[in-house]
């Protein structure tokens, strides 16, 4: 029997696109013909080796305008919501890791900066930034402190006019390619008497800054991840983000960077889906295409299922986030929901390619490591069960 051809085979039965706008559609477009050339012939050996030419993607990636893309002015290009969304599920459609690199830049470093900081920051780094000539990391998590970031140990003191910072970070993307590190800190003998969260601008190449890499990962294994280290790191006092207060700064931060993650986990099951079905399309086994059992159908129904219902939900956050509704505990509902279900499309995408589902020829268990990944950051699974549960009850069962 002849391989069937898979071209004209659907991949949303829902017509999402027919709800996005021209401007939308073309956006999405051109991010997915940006990955295309510059990503998917290379991101299976990035992995593969555990390294991805960071500083040289980042340039890409900021010619093209996605870094910090939905941010407005000091160079960046002030896109929707909606278009952000939609360019963190092509990033991600290629690779968790890359999508990863957009967002730690833009949602994160770049948004604390361009939200809580000085217009001297800025205008020192938020235009080098978005055109990717200048890399940011975020450091929050700690060894010790995931979670619980209110129970953070990095201290900053001051110094006579100075502040001095000591203490560590963990699983930090970007951080041994970083110029710029945004670094959370509990301070002690604040000038105005507070002593609180406050984040901080720490150029990487300060005295007493260090960034050793973290090996021998088995997930994002296309993006660098790292330890920050400070070690009597001494900051002039402009180098705190005046705007930051406690710690609904960096969550804000964190907000923004889950909100991507909503659309970006649609992006990674959607590679698997379609790896799966073409897969089935063509595989033969007992005198017919695998397509052909009822059971495979079943696997595939399943798993457009739950892409198109995480597309639609990703699509109706970002539309309240464009009008300025959208509401934390909404953020969780759409990490949670399509993190989990895009786990479950690459555990299924699996099944259906059999053996050959964990070759690195296929991006099916890629994308399913990198996922386990993101279950994690930004809020793990639990973290996140519990602030709905807390929006729908009214009681706090974090402690």
């Amino acid at each position: 029997m002849a391989r069937l051809s898979t071209t004209d085979l659907p991949v949303d039965l829902v017509d999402l696109d027919a709800v996005l706008t021209d401007d939308e559609r073309a956006v999405q477009d051109s991010v997915r013909e940006v990955c295309a050339e510059h990503v998917l012939p290379h991101v299976a050996g990035w992995y593969e080796q555990g390294q991805a030419p960071v500083r040289e993607l980042a340039r890409v990636f900021g010619e093209h305008g996605l870094m910090g893309m939905h941010l407005e002015g000091y160079g960046c290009a002030g896109m929707s919501a909606v278009d952000y969304g939609l360019a963190c599920l092509e990033l991600e459609a290629t690779d968790s890791g890359v999508r990863s690199l957009v967002s730690v830049q833009g949602s994160l470093a770049m948004f604390a900066i361009w939200r809580f900081g000085s217009e001297e920051h800025k205008q020192r780094w938020l235009p080098p930034m978005a055109t990717g000539e200048a890399i940011g990391c975020f450091g929050l998590t700690e060894p010790d402190h995931g979670s619980d970031p209110g129970a953070m140990r990095t201290r900053a003191r001051r110094d006579g006019g100075d502040w001095v910072l000591d203490g560590s970070k963990m699983w930090i993307t970007n951080g041994s390619v970083a110029d710029v590190a945004v670094v959370w800190a509990r301070t002690e003998g604040d000038p105005d008497g507070r002593d609180t969260v406050r984040g901080f601008v720490v150029p990487t190449d300060t005295p007493g800054f260090s960034a050793p890499e973290i090996t021998g990962k088995m997930s994002l294994r296309a993006s660098v991840t790292s330890e920050l280290v400070l070690d009597g790191v001494r900051l002039p006092a402009d180098a705190v983000l005046p705007e930051s207060r406690g710690l609904r700064s960096p969550l804000a931060c964190l907000n923004e960077a889950r909100y991507g993650i909503v659309w970006g986990s649609m992006g990674a099951a959607r590679t698997a889906f379609v790896a799966a079905r073409d897969y089935a399309v063509q595989r033969e086994q007992f005198g017919r295409p695998v397509a052909a059992f009822q059971l495979t159908q079943a696997k595939l129904a399943r798993m457009h299922q739950a892409l198109a219902t995480g597309q639609l939900l990703a699509l109706h956050l970002g539309r309240l986030k464009d009008r300025e509704l959208l509401r934390p505990e909404q953020v969780s509902v759409g990490k949670l929901n399509n993190v989990t279900a895009a786990i479950e499309v690459c555990r299924s995408a699996r099944t259906v390619l059999g053996a050959n589902g964990v070759s690195g020829d296929y991006p099916v268990m890629r994308h399913a490591n990198n996922l386990e990944s993101v279950l994690t950051y930004e809020g793990t699974e639990e973290m996140h069960t519990l602030v709905v549960g807390q929006a729908l009850t009214g009681h706090q069962a974090f402690r």
